[in-house]
């Protein structure tokens, strides 16, 4: 089929189109494996199912030490500097390397209390979170590789990637789930980093050849001061994160019940399929925008493209999924009605969220760091205060509208910073201009 002349003339329009076929095969093999999940392992299980797969995330950036992000600016910065690459690489090899041994250490030592809280059953999954440990490394080497790829914006074999390794992952899940039950479930989750890292390397192997000299690499850090900057900011954003996600499902699990902790894992596990359609282009694409633009004008029009391309594609999605979510529920969880009233207010937080996230990504492009981490503390801060206020009141519901009122004031105050920094920016060049 003959593509557009006004998609080939749009990078991100094209880009937008390519991952729209990746995410829509995705979404449709999702629902299968998600109902299969929960007529064999139930609600209650999918809960279990999405405390491991926020440690397993938890851990993109705990075993790297949150280098991604960083790898992502400046090998867009650095592609035709080899020597200065080679100090990045050999930088980000040491950060995977301590961070790596930290995790795995402590994921050994400490499986068994781990196990507890994460599942807050009478059953032992220790010898899972073990398992996670072993993997561990394939979990940092999958994430800076990863970095590499959306650096160089090879964005239609980053596509390729992610469809290739989800759809082994699942055939995986599958073949543990009808052997093992949620046991296997649980360690084909655990062993899907390492499933990933795979891909990358048969894929991309001259690529990553070109660009990492894996034979020169040297345990050295000429890259410290500004990886760790990255660092600090992937921990704010990722680990407080994923850690805050595990945090409400145990409380839900406590106060309530393992079953509605399910239910609200459910509307996440919804809410974060679509939102992978944004994920790949904020680092192939926006970030790298981002780095190279220097003026308000610029950094408006280009805002102004990105929310004209991207947000009524989304809320078109996003109107579907609303007027769709009996359907998708009887589908996907079939008696699982009290989800229902949930879909307004996720939706409505994942919009304000894609409109938020765009904006923010100037803070990662520009490091940004004491900006980036009030924000994210802020949000973060929030949606943890309105999630245990407002389940009291509003059980379930209560977790999603504290997400719908998070992403209304961490809007407001990503607008307000990014808007002082071109102010300060633009007064800065008039002193500058004077003295002159």
């Amino acid at each position: 089929m003959k593509i557009p002349d006004f998609i080939k003339s749009n990078l991100l329009l094209k880009m937008t189109s390519l991952n729209a076929i990746v995410v829509s095969i995705r979404l449709l093999v999702s629902a299968v494996v998600q109902r299969l999940l929960f007529d064999l392992v139930g609600a209650e299980g999918l809960f279990k199912i999405g405390q491991l797969r926020s440690l397993t995330q938890l851990l993109t950036s705990l075993t790297s030490l949150g280098v991604f992000n960083g790898v992502v600016k400046y090998l867009s910065e650095y592609k035709d500097d080899k020597p200065k690459l080679q100090q990045l690489f050999s930088t980000a090899f040491v950060f995977m390397v301590v961070g790596t041994l930290l995790s795995s250490l402590v994921l050994f030592v400490f499986a068994s209390p781990i196990s507890d809280y994460l599942f807050t059953d009478s059953v032992d999954y220790s010898f899972v979170i073990r398992f996670v440990a072993i993997v561990a490394p394939s979990i940092a080497v999958q994430r800076v590789f990863s970095g590499v790829v959306n650096g160089l914006s090879e964005y239609k074999k980053f596509a390729k990637i992610e469809l290739i390794s989800y759809l082994l992952s699942i055939a995986l899940l599958l073949v543990c789930l009808y052997h093992y039950s949620l046991s296997g479930v649980l360690l084909a989750i655990a062993l899907a980093p390492a499933i990933q890292v795979a891909v990358v390397v048969v894929i991309f192997y001259k690529l990553l050849n070109q660009y990492v000299q894996f034979s020169k690499l040297k345990f050295q850090t000429p890259f410290l001061k500004n990886l760790l900057a990255f660092t600090l900011m992937s921990f704010v954003a990722t680990i407080l994160l994923h850690f805050v996600e595990i945090d409400i499902r145990s409380m839900l699990a406590e106060k309530m019940s393992e079953r509605d902790a399910g239910v609200w894992t459910n509307i996440s596990f919804i809410s974060r399929n679509y939102m992978v359609f944004s994920g790949s282009l904020f680092t192939l694409y926006v970030l790298p925008k981002f780095a190279g633009i220097y003026s308000g004008k610029a950094f408006k029009n280009e805002v102004y493209s990105i929310y004209k391309t991207l947000l009524p594609i989304f809320g078109l999605g996003m109107l579907l999924v609303f007027f769709g979510k009996s359907i998708i529920i009887q589908l996907l969880y079939p008696g699982l009605d009290e989800m229902l009233p949930l879909f307004k207010w996720q939706l409505l937080g994942d919009f304000i969220r894609l409109a938020s996230l765009v904006l923010a990504h100037q803070f990662l492009a520009k490091k940004m760091v004491r900006n980036f981490i009030f924000s994210e503390l802020l949000s973060l801060g929030l949606f943890y205060g309105f999630a245990n206020y407002l389940v009291a009141h509003y059980g379930v519901e209560g977790i999603v509208i504290g997400h719908f009122l998070r992403y209304i004031i961490y809007f407001i105050v990503v607008v307000f910073l990014v808007w002082r920094y071109f102010n300060n920016q633009k007064l800065s060049q008039s002193d500058t201009t004077s003295i002159a």
